[in-house]
């Protein structure tokens, strides 16, 4: 997975909590540029945060080996003939 599958993620996650954040900054009603610049700080960091976690999960990610042990049981299976 390239840098542009990170970015698209990246965007995916802070796109949608700026919304959000921006949205409980209207219903309680500040609507200063402080409240939206506040939301799109934190928006940012958290989803800087979702994406660096999903990251290191996929630059880490291990064999699994029950996951092995079934592709390799129904691999055998597959080449039993039935009667």
């Amino acid at each position: 997975m390239g840098a542009t599958f990170w970015m698209k993620r990246y965007l995916q996650a802070a796109v949608p909590l700026f919304a959000i954040l921006a949205a409980v900054e209207w219903i309680k009603g500040s609507t200063t540029r402080e409240d939206y610049l506040s939301a799109a700080v934190w928006a940012l960091a958290a989803a800087g945060i979702f994406t660096y976690a999903a990251w290191r999960r996929y630059r880490n990610a291990k064999a699994c080996g029950m996951c092995d042990d079934l592709a390799a049981a129904r691999n055998a299976s597959a080449k039993v003939k039935k009667p």
